[in-house]
């Protein structure tokens, strides 16, 4: 399935000169939407995975899912000041300007085994934000999953160490 026929693509957004990947779309048609969920697990069957850390708020879409198809638990990551517990919090710089992300201190537990989902790997810089929450609490992160992937922003250099899998990718700026 060429999921590029799902997602729309809304010019100027949020900002003059971006591009916005709408996967609202995706979300919208049922053959798609499960068709993605296969596809960002597939690469991890065989992976022990103890829980699914989902970012908000597209990713907690997709990562319920999975973690319900995984059958383990989730992990919610939020931005500051939206968790109502105990959190601990990573700042970071995005394709937008700076942010910070938060997690509660005992969503993860020691050495458990985390796959990590989100709708977009652009910069990179939520992501890492993420997957260092995620070491800090005791987890080990087993891989990243993601539905589109924006190579010419460089994401993936900052992510390295991790296995990352994109479904589809955007080399234009």
């Amino acid at each position: 399935m060429d999921l590029k026929k799902f997602i729309r693509e809304v010019p100027d957004w949020p900002k003059e000169g971006v591009n916005f990947k709408d996967i609202t779309t995706i979300l919208e048609n049922a053959e798609a939407f499960q068709f993605t969920i296969e596809k960002l697990i597939e690469p991890f069957k065989n992976e022990k995975i103890d829980k699914v850390a989902v970012i908000d708020a597209r990713g907690f879409l997709f990562g319920s899912v999975i973690a319900y198809k995984l059958g383990v638990g989730v992990s919610l990551i939020r931005k500051k000041g939206k968790l109502p517990y105990k959190t601990i919090e990573e700042k970071y710089e995005k394709e937008y300007g700076f942010d910070t992300l938060t997690m509660h201190e005992d969503t993860v537990k020691k050495d458990e085994n985390v796959l990590l989902i989100d709708d977009l790997l652009a910069t990179g810089g939520t992501l890492e934000a993420s997957a260092k929450m995620i070491e800090r609490l005791g987890g080990r992160v087993v891989g990243i999953s993601v539905v589109i992937d924006l190579p010419f922003l460089r994401g993936r250099e900052r992510l390295k160490k991790y296995k990352i899998i994109s479904l589809v990718e955007y080399n234009e700026e």
